[in-house]
């Protein structure tokens, strides 16, 4: 729907010679820089409101896409689920947590073995570290005579 009216050229042929009569030839370019200066302002105000409409759709237009966002997200099957799960799986957690803090609050409270001098040992209550060393490999001896003997016998 246009609501200026259409100019063709015989109607500004018209306008012309009945603005050269009315204002007169020495008059004339200031009025068409007068006309021309509002004919710019007007289509900059026009301008200006085309873009305050389509502003006004592309906001219009947002609400709506957040809105379905918005929809999307309370009816989604997996952040049910996950949410569902998180709830199950709170008090587990929780009570692992104070199980947690009641532990180091333990290990925090034992008190903890004094270090002073080491008492004296008695080589007579445990054997010295050397006999049961001298112990086993004369065990392990024997065994390489008996292949010894063994290998002697089967080369005579």
């Amino acid at each position: 729907m246009n609501l200026l009216p259409q100019f063709g050229f015989f109607e500004l042929v018209l306008v012309a010679v009945v603005a050269l009569i009315v204002v007169g030839p020495k008059d004339l370019p200031r009025l068409m820089r007068s006309a021309g200066r509002l004919v710019a302002k007007a289509r900059s105000l026009a301008g200006e409101f085309t873009a305050a409409f389509d502003q006004m759709a592309r906001e219009a237009e947002m609400e709506d896409l957040r809105k379905e966002i918005d929809d999307l997200k309370k009816n989604n099957p997996v952040a049910e689920a996950k949410r569902a799960v998180e709830e199950s799986v709170a008090p587990i957690d929780k009570e692992i947590r104070d199980e947690a803090r009641e532990i180091d609050k333990a290990v925090r409270e034992t008190p903890k073995p004094e270090t002073g001098p080491a008492p004296a040992q008695s080589g007579e209550d445990e054997p010295a570290p050397n006999q049961s060393e001298r112990a086993e490999p004369a065990e392990d001896q024997s065994a390489p005579d008996a292949v010894k003997g063994e290998s002697e016998t089967t080369k005579s």
